[in-house]
């Protein structure tokens, strides 16, 4: 049974930095896309941040890019998300993603969309507030 779960969420300050990491278990990812998305309250998920099996490919939403870094230890099946700079817009649960096809080459299109992943964790809260 595939399982992914997040940790490192929590409250922080504006400004702040988090690292969340996300362990996958029951199969390998290695070459996989594995990816980030989070949810506000009374928002649609969203997409943050997803990286190819790789690691040299990554891809980002236009809100977090220069702040967030994706990156993956296959070796762990892991992967994390550092997290600076953030601020109230980036209070949300965030969830970890991942596809079950293995091989393929992404567009940042086709990476940021819910549809190319197959499996998620159950999200981890971060809350941004002073």
């Amino acid at each position: 049974q595939v399982q992914l779960v997040e940790s490192g969420g929590g409250l922080v300050q504006p400004g702040d930095s988090r690292r969340l990491s996300c362990a996958a278990s029951g199969r390998a990812f290695s070459t996989n896309l594995m990816g980030w998305f989070r949810q506000a309250p009374g928002k649609e998920r969203e997409f943050v941040a997803a990286i190819a099996s790789s690691g040299q490919r990554t891809y980002y939403a236009d809100s977090v890019q220069g702040r967030f870094t994706i990156s993956r230890d296959n070796a762990k099946n892991t992967v994390t998300l550092q997290m600076n700079s953030l601020n109230a817009e980036d209070t949300a649960v965030y969830y970890c993603a991942a596809s079950a096809r293995t091989g393929l080459l992404y567009t940042r299109g086709s990476a940021s969309a819910s549809r190319s992943y197959d499996y998620w964790g159950q999200g981890t809260q971060v809350t941004v507030s002073s």
